[in-house]
């Protein structure tokens, strides 16, 4: 029988904007998970509420988070990781957290480096790379408070390969991985996990995002593959977080099987069976 780590209690607070529901005890505490109005995110929550998790879910566009929010019990709060404020005022309303998956990033544009957008690199890094360093921040002292906390980062195989025209998007999450190795060293000793969940191809928002709304480019991303979904990466995440407290996940790289690396993929040809 799996051995279970033990039980966050949701203290009380002195913040009267704190929902009652964040006070109640569950059997594994509290999650918080970034970037979740939909997408990995999404699905992370759900596969963590399943596990006897309470949580907080945060992210910028709040009517879809609260659609993501209301089905599984969990408490959806406004948080832009970009800005330093939105931050502190999203953590101030968490006043416990055993678990952080700190989710919220993204690809903006794809062009090689003669042509950078500068300022789409610079939101790159500020989503990817300093809100993850902004979140961790704001909840370390709570993740070590609870006795047997965990931070999982949400990185990419574009971590470990660059690629043609991707430099912006590689260069900042290669170093959110630099950022989340050193967490680990740096944490070593505390009662603080730390795990990196590396995907590859994942059919959601993300292209349809980075190609600015353009469907069919989007689309081709994924053409004659099978690619991950975002439940696949959720199953990744919920299970590094119920292994026993003394069990420390470093890092899960995980792809679809038509997948080798950042840019070795096979596809069939259309109408093949996969």
């Amino acid at each position: 029988m799996e051995s279970r780590a033990p039980a966050s209690r949701m203290g009380p607070s002195t913040n009267p904007r704190v929902p009652d529901k964040l006070r109640r005890m569950t059997e594994r505490g509290v999650a918080v998970v970034t970037g979740a109005s939909s997408g990995i995110g999404a699905a992370a929550a759900s596969a963590l509420a399943k596990e006897g998790f309470a949580v907080v879910v945060g992210a910028r566009r709040l009517d879809r988070l609260r659609q993501v929010a209301e089905p599984i019990g969990a408490t959806a709060l406004l948080l832009d990781v970009a800005d330093p404020e939105s931050v502190a005022r999203f953590a101030e309303q968490v006043p416990e957290d055993r678990l952080l998956v700190n989710n919220a990033g993204g690809a903006f544009g794809r062009e090689r480096i003669a042509e950078a957008h500068e300022e789409a690199w610079r939101r790159m890094w500020e989503v990817n790379f300093l809100g993850t360093v902004r979140v961790t921040k704001a909840f370390l002292p709570k993740l070590e408070r609870s006795g047997d906390g965990h931070v999982v980062v949400v990185g990419s195989i574009a971590a470990f390969d660059p690629y043609p025209e991707g430099a912006g998007y590689t260069g900042a999450k290669h170093a959110e991985r630099a950022f989340t190795r050193t967490l680990r060293l740096e944490l070593l000793g505390k009662p603080v996990r730390v795990t990196e969940i590396n995907p590859g191809l994942v059919e959601t928002e993300f292209s349809l995002v980075r190609f600015e709304g353009d469907a069919e480019r989007a689309r081709q991303v994924y053409e004659g593959l099978t690619p991950l979904s975002a439940e696949d990466v959720a199953d990744c995440i919920a299970w590094a977080a119920t292994r026993p407290s003394h069990v420390n996940v470093d890092q899960i790289v995980v792809m679809p099987r038509d997948q080798a690396s950042a840019t070795e993929v096979f596809r069939r040809p259309a109408g093949t069976a996969t």
